[in-house]
């Protein structure tokens, strides 16, 4: 049942009853539009309001059963491939001189410049590759071509490679290595560009003055590279798994790895800085487990027992509820050496981790069964050993 009233006044108010209710609004369009949306909201049946809002309060539904590559979430990359190419060489200049006082002048055509560098850089402010991930093709600019009056062409622009400390680069073809890079601002020409051709003005002689002939410029040179990251630490951490690595790692460090009751929880290197004794500290690496044929592609280990190479020390870890500690010690030592015979010349000791599980008569008994080495039995859990450890460690990284 509708009613309006317009009482004097530069705004009019207009009166409407619905089912008995009588609701004075401003005369505007704006609130009119305003009031027919509530209006629209409140015919609505309370299931269907209610099903409008669970509908935008809803979460975005995720599938658990779709498969996620375990290393797909991870922002560690140790490994890429990228197709480089130099600048080609600017063609030499055959151009004569020619000017109204000397309408015959002798040869003047310029060299040709060269072609740009692919150049290996290294920056210690990034710790992976992960800025090379979808860097696919790395082109250099080409040089140009030299012009009269023996003026040189421009130099193609060379291309900078930026990558961490660390890095191995290597031919895709070969395999061979062709740089490493160990510390800051080391820069390596990794694919060098096209040199320029001589212009016409190299090639006069005195029998031979007007040559009409200049060098061309190089070509460029192309191929795949593979850039290896090898992280560089001084203490490297060799065990299988579960053996107590990352535990050991976050109790030592600031470092939080991930760390779970089941095997192959640490997928990528780990790094933490040690503290050691008058502010002095180390770097300690943690890498994921290594189980009997790793050498040969098994598990996890091939992919990352290259970053044992580049350290120091490598502590091994063998828990106390292992079943031989000595066996486990030989078949760790083995896959090293299948792997790289030359890891057997580092530094060693030997961790027996989960000390807390031993009481002392029985430590005794399993110290006269192991190998005569560097030998420390600790405990993650309560710290027993941790500071004999450093003073091993640290003994080790300085001999």
């Amino acid at each position: 049942m509708w009613s309006k009233s317009r009482p004097s006044g530069s705004c009019g108010t207009l009166e409407f009853e619905i089912t008995n209710y009588i609701i004075p609004i401003i005369y505007q369009p704006v609130l009119i539009l305003s009031l027919h949306s509530a209006l629209s909201n409140n015919n609505q049946s309370p299931s269907t309001k209610h099903k409008a809002q669970s509908t935008k309060h809803k979460a975005p539904s995720t599938n658990p059963s779709t498969p996620q590559h375990p290393m797909a979430s991870s922002n560690f990359v140790d490994y890429v491939k990228i197709y480089v190419r130099s600048g080609k060489g600017g063609g030499g200049s055959s151009h004569f001189h020619r000017s109204k006082a000397n309408p015959r002048g002798g040869p003047d055509g310029g060299d040709g410049g060269r072609g740009g560098h692919i150049i290996v850089r290294g920056d210690s402010q990034h710790w992976t590759l992960l800025h090379l991930r979808y860097t696919k093709h790395v082109i250099a600019g080409d040089g140009t071509s030299g012009s009269a009056s023996l003026r040189t062409g421009a130099e193609g622009d060379d291309k900078y490679i930026d990558v961490p400390l660390g890095t191995v680069v290597r031919d895709a073809e070969t395999n061979e290595i062709e740089c490493e890079v160990t510390t800051h601002g080391e820069e390596h020409i990794l694919v060098p560009g096209g040199r320029g051709g001589q212009g016409n003005d190299h090639f006069k002689t005195p029998t031979h003055q007007a040559p009409k002939y200049a060098q061309p410029g190089e070509p460029c040179q192309e191929g795949y590279k593979i850039f290896e990251l090898k992280i560089l630490a001084d203490v490297g951490l060799v065990g299988f798994p579960n053996a107590g690595k990352s535990t050991l790692l976050s109790v030592l460090s600031a470092a939080k790895p991930e760390i779970a009751s089941y095997a192959f929880t640490t997928l990528r290197p780990n790094l933490g800085i040690v503290s050691y004794r008058d502010g002095r500290s180390f770097v300690m690496a943690d890498i994921p487990g290594i189980i009997e044929g790793a050498s040969e592609g098994k598990g996890l280990g091939l992919r990352f027992l290259r970053h044992i190479e580049r350290n120091s020390v490598l502590l091994f870890m063998v828990p106390a509820d292992s079943k031989d500690i000595k066996k486990e010690y030989k078949i760790l030592l083995n896959e090293l050496k299948q792997y790289n015979p030359e890891l057997l010349d580092k530094g060693r000791v030997l961790a027996v981790s989960k000390a807390d599980l031993l009481d002392e008569e029985m430590t005794i008994l399993l110290k006269k069964g192991l190998p005569k080495m560097p030998l420390v039995f600790i405990s993650s859990h309560t710290q027993v050993g941790l500071t004999t450890l450093k003073d091993l460690l640290w003994k080790q990284i300085n001999d």
